[in-house]
């Protein structure tokens, strides 16, 4: 623990948290304790203050490797669209140190492992669907930048680049590369006529945190202007635990219903959705097998690859369902599923 930014937060930790509870007229700064509360694939690092009547959260983000700038504004404009995220009571962008309040200390995901009823997790589904409509609803141009073209080629890019080439050690052939060119194709058609909509970008039970009414929200600092199915196709096909296949398309169902009432520009046909829905999700499990296996190779934290058969899975899936998924299903057959 004892590294130099550990160093750094003690010394401005003291004065902030005075200033914090002299603005929140909570009086005198008690003893406390600072210990860790969660760290993420980034370079950010959290940890809890607790001194027995009150918890506090502050964010370690270096600012040589994370710019908490875009925490700071995406944090305004959910607020403005009602959503519930963390206060921000001081920011030293400068140093990278946020002290924000505490949403609580279990996530959708841990709840749900921790094993749920069903009617709260439907509770807890359902109010997640209302949190997002209501965020997209905010949504205006201009504001965030734009999830383009080059954006999703980029993120495209990351699975030949990573997993292919650094997790099973090889090139795509050149039959396999115009495979790969078609669907990237294929997806980006799909994904660019999408209506265009505020984006969390990691909208999912890791991010969100449980409590009697709608969720906290959390992570949001790489949300960008873009596809509107993207963020409900990442609630339901996540990345560390799976919902069967019947519920996630029962959910996207609902969710069409209150977007389209919503008056968001979601297609009015609800297989067309379905269909943009599962193309989507092909470019974010795609996305998400190159980030993690460079979590592993470049990062040295090789336990994401362990949910790698997961997203697998779901490309299969997806494939099974969609002739228009022939290519990614050669290709996913020539590179073979891991274990």
């Amino acid at each position: 623990m004892m590294d130099s930014r550990w160093v750094l937060l003690q010394a401005w930790l003291p004065s902030v948290l005075a200033q914090a509870y002299q603005a929140q007229g909570w009086g005198e700064v008690g003893e406390g304790l600072l210990e860790p509360a969660s760290a993420d694939a980034s370079f950010r690092r959290y940890f809890r203050w607790r001194d027995g009547v009150r918890s506090l959260i502050i964010m370690d983000a270096p600012p040589e490797k994370e710019d908490s700038r875009p925490f700071v504004e995406i944090a305004s404009l959910l607020d403005k669209a009602g959503v519930r995220t963390p206060s921000i009571l001081a920011a030293d962008l400068d140093q990278g140190f946020l002290l924000l309040d505490d949403m609580g200390a279990s996530t959708y995901l841990q709840t749900i492992q921790a094993g749920v009823a069903d009617a709260e997790l439907d509770r807890m589904f359902d109010t997640a669907v209302s949190t997002l409509v209501r965020w997209q609803s905010s949504s205006r141009p201009g504001v965030l930048s734009e999830y383009d073209e080059a954006v999703l080629r980029r993120e495209l890019q990351l699975f030949p680049d990573w997993y292919v080439a650094r997790e099973t050690g090889r090139e795509l052939t050149a039959p396999e590369r115009e495979d790969w060119e078609a669907l990237c194709r294929l997806l980006l058609d799909s994904i660019l006529t999408e209506e265009r909509v505020f984006v969390h970008r990691d909208y999912m039970p890791r991010n969100l945190m449980t409590g009697p009414g709608e969720p906290g929200v959390l992570d949001f600092q790489d949300a960008l202007y873009g596809p509107i199915s993207y963020d409900i196709t990442s609630l339901f096909a996540d990345a560390f635990f799976n919902l069967p296949l019947v519920q996630r398309e029962a959910w996207l169902h609902i969710y069409w219903l209150r977007a389209r009432k919503a008056g968001l520009g979601v297609p009015a046909d609800y297989p067309a959705f379905l269909g943009q829905s599962r193309l989507m999700g092909v470019q974010r499990h795609l996305k998400v097998l190159g980030i993690f296996a460079r979590i592993c190779h470049r990062d040295g934290k090789p336990h994401y690859l362990a949910d790698a058969p997961r997203f697998i899975g779901y490309l299969q899936e997806a494939c099974a369902r969609d002739i228009r998924l022939a290519p990614l299903q050669r290709l996913l057959a020539s590179l073979g599923r891991p274990s």
